[in-house]
């Protein structure tokens, strides 16, 4: 089967932080290699395995257009399966399916991905697929006319995703007029403007072997993948000031206290997302930021579960019927994050007492968190970590993601080592650098007349007493 995951992991897979442990019990080693041309070839081997995930991490993602070009990697995401100059759409889907294959792609902010699984009999076929599609796509003027309307197509279901909207909103106010600030998909205006040359550029400048990782999980062989890499991308172009792995080649992102409301009172609730500037991957301050956002938890009233959640915030809202579920969220790229909460609620006359006894929640982290619920929040964060890792697949984007960020892999213990570090004094120091009266990004959308406005939510981050 052909599928392609067009958004993918835009904001959680976000390679999402729970994709950071390799796995549950002693990890097979991650054996990495890197070739004259600067791609680095990364396996972890599974000799029992049948099937195997190939796949091909690019340091690239929307970040690297401009407002002209935005939208060019996801469009170019699209026209990969759409024709090479050795096969044919139909010869690729039919080649794919006869191996009983999947072909994945997504594009995110950062990054953009091009992955198969296949039997491990296949993944030489694999990997000459996926760098056909890589190096050999025609993007035939036809083909581009025609994913037009795909695209814009995918747009009208993306907007009818609130929670998606939302989070694009956030990202358009905290980093106002820059790269990250856009959406993945693009405006429209650009969706209909993207021609031959714009999605050939971003080739020639974005995919370049230095930038790049091939990943292979399961019922691979380490050497055989390194051959294999220099058979098929070994004459990749490399970038003209090469920089390791996990060095941001974007300019510094400036985060931008602002907030964006959209009401609109044919919704049943206010969808609100409010966040504080987070950390990027390799930030030092990265665990003890997730392991703050597992204390606050995440609630959903559908699950009838509010007696038995740790997440005091959770009690505070269940109980006051303050809302209809809440998601904690802590998001990392390269340079920067987000780090914050979205709710819904139909409950619109008390929206003042949500935020309020959020902001509370979140101040609260400042001066006395407690022991028990760090010890909890930590442990619920490893099983967590544990648990999102299941399959080749998850495991190859968590290798791809890692070194594409860092340049390296972290072991699992190191990892657990690295959350068991965390105390209660690291998360108040934490609380008190990234959301003691710090700005906050607000986005809103739906019956939000009630919700405080911008000054007295930004107050309340300095303040235990309003």
């Amino acid at each position: 089967m052909l599928s392609r995951v067009a958004r993918g992991a835009f904001r959680k897979a976000t390679p999402s932080p729970f994709r950071t442990l390799a796995t549950a019990a002693p990890s097979p080693l991650t054996q990495i290699s890197t070739l004259p041309n600067g791609l680095t070839v990364a396996t972890e081997s599974h000799p029992h395995a049948t099937t195997a995930t190939v796949g091909v991490w690019i340091d690239a993602g929307s970040r690297a257009e401009t407002d002209k070009t935005s939208g060019t990697a996801h469009f170019l995401e699209h026209m990969a399966f759409k024709g090479t100059g050795k096969r044919s759409q139909h010869q690729l889907e039919l080649e794919v399916e006869n191996l009983g294959a999947h072909l994945n792609a997504y594009t995110s902010r950062e990054q953009t991905v091009y992955y198969a699984k296949s039997f491990r009999q296949d993944v030489g076929k694999s990997v000459e697929i996926i760098s056909d599609i890589l190096q050999g796509s025609k993007l035939e003027q036809g083909a581009i006319e025609r994913e037009r309307d795909v695209i814009l197509r995918e747009q009208e279901e993306v907007d009818k995703q609130i929670e998606e909207v939302v989070f694009d909103h956030l990202h358009a106010v905290a980093f106002q007029g820059q790269p990250l600030g856009r959406t993945i998909l693009g405006p429209k205006e650009n969706i209909l403007s993207i021609n031959r040359d714009d999605l050939s550029n971003y080739i020639k400048t974005n995919y370049k072997a230095d930038r790049m990782v091939l990943v292979g999980t399961g019922g691979v062989d380490h050497s055989s993948l390194v051959d294999l890499a220099s058979t098929h991308f070994g004459n990749l172009p490399v970038s003209s000031n090469p920089l390791p792995l996990g060095a941001s080649t974007s300019p510094k992102s400036d985060f931008v206290g602002a907030e964006v409301r959209i009401r609109d009172d044919t919704m049943p609730a206010c969808h609100i997302a409010i966040a504080v500037e987070g950390v990027g991957w390799n930030s030092p301050d990265y665990y003890p930021m997730l392991v703050m956002q597992s204390i606050m938890g995440n609630w959903d009233r559908s699950l009838g579960s509010s007696s038995l959640l740790s997440s005091k915030l959770s009690h505070i809202i269940s109980s006051n019927n303050l809302a209809n579920s809440f998601m904690s969220f802590s998001t990392s790229y390269s340079d920067t994050g987000l780090w914050g909460i979205y709710m819904v609620s139909e409950n619109i006359t008390n929206l003042d007492d949500l935020t309020h006894f959020t902001m509370k929640e979140w101040q609260r982290m400042s001066t006395s968190p407690g022991e028990g619920e760090v010890q909890r929040a930590k442990a619920q964060l490893k099983a967590s970590l544990l648990l999102g890792l299941d399959g080749s697949t998850a495991v190859a984007e968590d290798i791809g993601r890692q070194i594409v960020t860092s340049g390296k892999r972290q072991s699992p213990k190191e990892i657990e080592a690295a959350i068991d570090a965390v105390n209660v004094g690291e998360i108040q120091r934490v609380a008190q650098k990234y959301l003691w009266d710090k700005d906050i990004a607000v986005a809103s959308i739906g019956q939000n007349e009630g919700l405080l406005d911008y000054s007295r939510m930004r107050a309340a981050m300095a303040s235990l007493l309003w």
